[in-house]
C-alpha cells in the first residue's frame, strides 16, 4: 500500500465515529479498504471477520485481532436547561474531559457539535479551582436552552453516542500523526496492511482477521470472535499507551518512532513466553525495530482470546500512542508499518510444529 493511501485510510479510520456498540462507521471504512483480501462476514455485535483468500482448511488457524471501538460517551438524560448529562464509555480521567468539542448523534443518525461545558473561573470558589471534577457534574452544551429545544429542534435522544471531535493530521516532516481513536484504529490499519501484504503468499496456516467491537467496555467483542474463529494462535494489534513523555528514561518501554511494543504482561494476561520470545528473536533477525514492555496496568483483547477454547498462545503487537484515552493521540506512521511487518514475518514462518512448541 502506498504511503498516501495508507495515511488516507488511517485518517478515515481515525475520523470515523464509533464508540462501543456504535462502530458502524468504522466497519464501513474497514470494508472499503479490506474487503478485497478475503471473504467478509459480520455477526450481531458488528464484529467483522475476513477469511484470508488462500485459506484451505485443515490447517492451524491464526486469529488476527484489532478492536473497532473508541472511548467516548453516551447521553444519559436531557436537563431542563437543554444541556446533556452523560456517561463515559470506556476509561476516562475526569479532568481530561471538560472544555473539549464533541459530536452528539441526532435522531436521524447525523452528528451535531457540542462542548463539554466548563464553569468559568469567575464563578468558581478557590476550592472548586483545585478540585478534581466529577463526570456526574459535567454537561454537554449543544446550544439548546431547554429540554424541549434539545429534543424537538436538535433531535437529541437519550442513549445517543458521543465522540470526541478531532480531525486527523499528519506531519510528513516528522512522520507524526495526530488524531482521535488511535486506540485501536492504528491496530485496525496494521491488520489491513497485513492482509494486503499476505496476498498471494503461500502460508502453512489459515488466517482470519477479526475486527472486534466493544473492547473498551470489557473486551466483549473478542469473547465472541474467539469462540467463532477457534484459533490455534493469535496476534493482537493494539494502540497502546506510550510512556516516553511520562516516565523516567530508564523506564521508557513504549516510545513513538521506536517500533511496536510487545508486552510480556498486563493486568489480565501473561503473554505466552515461548511465542513472545519467538516474535522478539524474529524481529531481531529481520531488523524490525521492536520494544518490550512489562505493564502493571491495562489489558487487551488478548485477555479474552488467550483463555478461549483450550488456551491460545497469544502476543500483543502494540503501536505506541501518546495521551491515549483522551481526545488527542500522537503516533508515528512507521510504527504502524513495522507492526504489520512483524506480523507478516511471523505468519510467513509458523506452522503446526512451531505452534505446537508454544
Amino acid at each position: 500500500m502506498q504511503t498516501e493511501t495508507s495515511l488516507k485510510m488511517i485518517g478515515e479510520l481515525s475520523d470515523a465515529k464509533g464508540v462501543s456498540g456504535f462502530e458502524d462507521q468504522v466497519v464501513a471504512v474497514i470494508r472499503k479498504y479490506a474487503s478485497g483480501y478475503g471473504a467478509v462476514r459480520e455477526d450481531s455485535l458488528r464484529n467483522l471477520y475476513i477469511e484470508r483468500a488462500g485459506n484451505t482448511g485443515g490447517r492451524p488457524r491464526v486469529q488476527l485481532d484489532a478492536h473497532t471501538d473508541e472511548v467516548g460517551f453516551m447521553v444519559q438524560a436531557i436537563c431542563p436547561n437543554g444541556t446533556l448529562r452523560f456517561l463515559p464509555m470506556g476509561g476516562w480521567v475526569p479532568s481530561n474531559i471538560p472544555a473539549h468539542k464533541v459530536w452528539v448523534q441526532a435522531a436521524d443518525g447525523s452528528y451535531i457539535p457540542g462542548i463539554v461545558a466548563s464553569k468559568p473561573p469567575h464563578y468558581m470558589s478557590e476550592a472548586e479551582k483545585t478540585k478534581q471534577p466529577a463526570i456526574t457534574d459535567m454537561r454537554i452544551d449543544i446550544g439548546a436552552s431547554s429540554l424541549e429545544e434539545a429534543r424537538d429542534v436538535y433531535h437529541v435522544r437519550i442513549a445517543a453516542p458521543v465522540v470526541p471531535a478531532v480531525d486527523f493530521f499528519y506531519d510528513p516532516h516528522h512522520d507524526t500523526m495526530i488524531g482521535k481513536a488511535f486506540d485501536c484504529r492504528l491496530g485496525c490499519a496494521a491488520m489491513i496492511h497485513t492482509l494486503e501484504a499476505l496476498q498471494g503468499r503461500q502460508l502453512a496456516v489459515d488466517v482470519t482477521a477479526a475486527f472486534a467491537s466493544q473492547e473498551e467496555v470489557g473486551l466483549r467483542g473478542a469473547s465472541v470472535t474467539a469462540a467463532q474463529v477457534k484459533p490455534d494462535l493469535a496476534i493482537v494489534f493494539e494502540g497502546c499507551p506510550a510512556d516516553d513523555t511520562v516516565e523516567e528514561g530508564y523506564m521508557v518501554q513504549t516510545a513513538i518512532h521506536k517500533g511496536p511494543m510487545l508486552r510480556h504482561i498486563d493486568m489480565r494476561m501473561i503473554t505466552n513466553p515461548r511465542f513472545q520470545r519467538y516474535a522478539l528473536d524474529l524481529a531481531k533477525k529481520e531488523s524490525i525495530p521492536v520494544q518490550e514492555g512489562v505493564r502493571s496496568g491495562g489489558s487487551t483483547n488478548g485477555a479474552s482470546i488467550h483463555l478461549s477454547n483450550r488456551g491460545v498462545p497469544t502476543i500483543v503487537i502494540g503501536v505506541p500512542v501518546r495521551y491515549i484515552h483522551t481526545h488527542f493521540g500522537i503516533a508515528a506512521h512507521q510504527d504502524v508499518l513495522n507492526a504489520s511487518k512483524l506480523a507478516c514475518a511471523i505468519l510467513g514462518r509458523v506452522n503446526g510444529e512451531v505452534i505446537g512448541g508454544f
